[in-house]
Formats: C-alpha cells, structure tokens, sequence
C-alpha cells in the first residue's frame, strides 16, 4: 500500500490527494506549513511545532478549521496509518479555494492535509566531515516586509538562493540581510563557536525561530555551554573556532568551511560533536507518543 495522506478530514491514496487549482496556497503561496520529525514512535517537539503553525496562522488571520489538539491528533493517526517508527511529516494549511482575485475574503474553507513519510537530507558522512557552505547574493526577506516567523508556504525567497548553492556545487547557503548581517542558511538556522561560546543570529536579523534552533538553547545550558543572540558579520564567521546548523531535517550538522574558508582546523569542533551526541539523546524520548 502506498502513501495515506490525510487531506481535509478523510484519509486518500498519494494518487487521489489533490486540491483545486483555485487554492490560493497554489496561486499565491497563502498558507503556513511545518515540517516535522519522527523518532522512535514519537512525533519530535509536535507541540512546538503546533504553537509556531498556529501563530503564523493567526498573524495571516487564517483559521485553520481543527482544534490544536485535534490537529495533533491527526498528525499521530497519520504517522500510524503509514506505519511509520521513524520518519518526516509535513503538515500543511491552505487559505482554500477561492478565484483568481487576491482578497482572502474569497477563501471559505481552509484546507488541511498531512503527509507522513521518511526524509534525508545529507549523506552520513557530513555529520562526520563536515558541510561546505556558500555565501549566496540572495538576500534574505527583511523582517519589517515579511515576517521570518511566519512559516508561510511562498519559499520563493529560500528557492531562489538554493539555485546559487546548486550553481556553486556547495552544499548549502548562507543568507545575509539588508544590513550585510548573517541571517541562517537557506534552509536551517546557523550557529558559530567563539572561545567556548554559541552565538546564533537574533531572530529580528531575519532568522526563523527553528525548533531545533529551541531544542539548542534547551540543551546548551545541559551541557555547561553558554550560548546567546548575537548579529554576526562574515567576518566573525570566517574566523570562529567552529560552525554548524540546525534544522528539523538536518538536525544538527557541522560546517566545516564557508566560501572556502576553512573553520577552525577545518573538522567538526569538539562543542559541535558535544551538541550532536546531546541531541541525539534527546530526541529519542522527547515527544508525542503515536499509540
């Protein structure tokens, strides 16, 4: 049996999830999404995740047509469905089907649909190796016109800076912001190590509020790391003593060279492997059970 992907209260074969073309998710990129994971027959962080979705949702006065908890729920019975231990969901919430004018006011029945299924971002040996990282012209939205917080399903801004890291054969993006601040990578949140210390863009520097990037802050202080919000310039970043970024999908992964500069001795840092091993660790107990 193929995919089960709950769309709009039932659930249908990936062959039969469709939805109108009149859905302004489709023509305008107007809904929000989150991209979830799996481990150990856990949904990871769902309740983070919800309250992010349904804060976008609120800011763009979308009104998503299940309750939280109903919503979490949904999200488990899908991951069940597939028979998933391990594995992605991607949880997405459309404006619906209206007509080709812009006003939302057209949109009465919001659509909700669920995909559960298994992700891999990086091949196993980034994580001991290291990634390469390329600084890309792309600048990132300015949070005063667009709001990073929102999580919205027009990636416009992300593809068209992922086009230059193909370009460039790097294996991810570094975005700045209007002022030549570091922002995060084209699809993760980004982190430095200067004298022992973790520093992290702030998220009104154009940053998303990743929840990995959460689960960082939750273990740092764990682990006897201190870590804080800083703007970082390139240049801070060229000469840190290490590098890494995190993302639902990534996890966390070490950078070990941007613009072909190496970092540090050029191999993952020892407070990096610490995060990574702490991680690892606390993913496997820390989220909602499925059965």
């Amino acid at each position: 049996m193929g995919l089960q992907i709950f769309l709009d209260g039932k659930f249908v074969s990936e062959e039969e999830a469709k939805i109108s073309v009149f859905d302004h998710g489709l023509l305008y990129g107007d809904g929000v999404f989150e991209g979830i994971r799996i481990y150990n027959r856990r949904v990871f962080m769902l309740d983070e995740h919800l309250e992010r979705l349904y804060g976008g949702a609120k800011v763009i006065r979308l009104e998503i047509p299940l309750s939280p908890e109903e919503l979490k729920e949904k999200v488990c019975e899908t991951v069940r469905v597939n028979g998933l231990d391990d594995g992605y969901v991607r949880l997405v919430v459309t404006r619906g089907k209206g007509d080709l004018g812009l006003s939302p006011m057209k949109c009465s029945n919001p659509s909700v649909f669920i995909i559960a299924s298994t992700i891999k971002i990086y091949p196993d040996e980034v994580y001991r190796e290291g990634l390469k990282v390329f600084t890309v012209s792309t600048r990132r939205n300015n949070p005063d016109s667009l709001s990073p917080q929102i999580k919205s399903l027009n990636y416009l801004n992300h593809v068209l800076a992922h086009l230059e890291v193909l370009h460039a054969g790097a294996d991810e993006g570094l975005m700045l912001n209007d002022q030549g601040y570091v922002t995060e990578c084209v699809v993760d949140n980004f982190f430095i190590v200067e004298d022992g210390v973790v520093k992290t863009p702030p998220t009104n520097a154009g940053a998303l509020a990743g929840i990995t990037r959460k689960a960082v802050f939750m273990l740092a202080p764990t682990e006897g790391i201190e870590i804080k919000e800083e703007n970082l310039s390139l240049v801070e970043c060229y000469v840190s003593d290490e590098c890494f970024l995190t993302g639902t999908a990534a996890e966390i992964a070490p950078i070990t060279h941007i613009d072909e500069r190496a970092i540090g001795d050029g191999r993952p840092g020892p407070i990096t492997k610490k995060l990574m091993e702490a991680f690892h660790e606390f993913r496997e107990s820390y989220g909602t059970p499925i059965d």
